[in-house]
């Protein structure tokens, strides 16, 4: 790769600084520096009103065509976009799932009509979306799904569940994964559906986590409606369109969450030297490491996508890094406990008497901190958007072509 960057670059840089410190003020400014994936310590409402302002510089569909409402920013430009935006210290973003994950599946597998209909929506920041695929029995197997869909008159009629659907409460429309054909199984007979949330065949749970908030909820479905063109790619190839779709959650996308990474680094770099424990030769190594292995994470991804920056959804070796990214952060929330000290084992709750819980009255809320959250939220990272175990048989069987797994 040539890391040299041109006068229109540069330029671009700038504009990016220039606009976000202009806008990182009034009821924004106090989102400098918080934030980020897994703390709840900003609420969602504000957080989603930030990627409107955001969209209204231009700045959401940094790599979508103009005519669309996107830039048409190159890999370097986008790059640029986020060391920028870390240096601003804006606040850790709130998982923008139509953002980056539907447009860019759109683009490659949605029908024209599609796009026209929903990509200038999302880049304006007037529709946000969920990601329904997993189910209490299909998580990183999506073999296994038997959410339901049947076309009747012009529309599809959806039941069945789904869980764990980041941000389902804020959203207007979800796209899912569905069985279409009651003949085929496995990964046969799926089809990638759009669905508007706002309608009585759709009910939302949400879950309580161990760091006390609810990003995630269970999502039910009784006969929810959508229109029957609604459908991405051709009917019974949603596994196709569902593997280009979480390339993209492993491509550009993870360079604004490399941005939260890097703060959530440097404030535990600070608690060390405030606390005297960076003098400790083992821990030291430990920050040392940590950061050296954030620059890999950074390098790797920028050299995967320049791979497939010409064009086409994202190919099994994507894996790599979400495979690198999992457990390094989650070796970053145990290294923040050990800088912390015993009182990050501590946390007082509000409203945590066992007479209320047991009565159904009173949920936990937890008051924990930044680092807190991080160790406890990151055990989740080798678990979803497919396990370590399987991002390994990805890349064994995939990008090395190795011999599959004996089943």
């Amino acid at each position: 790769m040539n890391l040299s960057f041109s006068e229109e670059e540069v330029a671009f840089a700038e504009e990016a600084r220039t606009w976000l410190e202009s806008h990182l003020v009034g009821e924004y400014a106090q989102l400098r520096g918080r934030g980020g994936t897994g703390r709840e310590d900003v609420a969602p409402e504000l957080l989603i009103a930030w990627e409107r302002e955001m969209a209204s510089g231009g700045w959401l569909g940094l790599d979508y065509p103009k005519e669309f409402g996107g830039r048409e920013a190159s890999l370097f430009e986008q790059v640029l976009f986020h060391q920028e935006y870390v240096e601003a210290r804006a606040p850790g973003r709130i998982p923008n799932i139509g953002l980056t994950l539907l447009g860019p599946t759109l683009l490659t597998f949605g029908t024209p009509s599609q796009q026209r209909r929903f990509i200038p929506k999302i880049l304006s920041g007037k529709q946000f979306w969920c990601q329904g695929y997993s189910e209490p029995n299909a998580g990183s197997d999506l073999a296994g799904i038997s959410t339901r869909a049947e076309l009747r008159g012009g529309c599809w009629y959806v039941s069945g569940q789904k869980t764990w659907t980041s941000l389902a409460r804020y959203a207007q429309w979800m796209f899912l994964l569905a069985r279409t054909s009651s003949e085929d199984e496995s990964h046969r007979g799926l089809s990638c559906i759009l669905l508007p949330m706002e309608q009585s065949g759709v009910a939302i749970k949400p879950i309580v986590q161990l760091t006390g908030g609810s990003e995630f909820s269970e999502v039910f479905f009784d006969e929810a409606e959508t229109e029957a063109d609604l459908v991405v790619g051709a009917v019974g190839e949603g596994w196709k369109v569902a593997i280009g779709t979480l390339g993209f959650e492993r491509g550009v996308a993870t360079l604004g969450q490399q941005t939260s990474f890097r703060q959530e680094l440097d404030s535990l770099l600070r608690l060390a030297r405030q606390n005297g424990v960076d003098q400790n030769p083992v821990i030291r190594q430990e920050l040392a490491r940590m950061s050296s292995e954030l620059q890999i994470m950074r390098w790797n991804n920028l050299r995967i996508l320049s791979a497939v920056d010409s064009g086409g959804a994202p190919g099994p070796e994507m894996s790599i890094g979400k495979l690198f990214w999992a457990k390094w952060h989650r070796r970053l929330g145990e290294l923040g406990i050990r800088i912390r000290g015993t009182s990050g084992m501590v946390s007082d709750t509000v409203e945590n008497s066992a007479t209320a819980l047991q009565a159904g009255s009173a949920e936990l809320d937890y008051r924990l901190d930044d680092l807190q959250r991080t160790f406890l939220y990151s055990r989740s990272h080798t678990i979803y958007a497919g396990t370590n175990e399987i991002q390994r048989n990805v890349i064994g069987e995939r990008v090395l072509g190795l011999p599959k797994e004996p089943r």
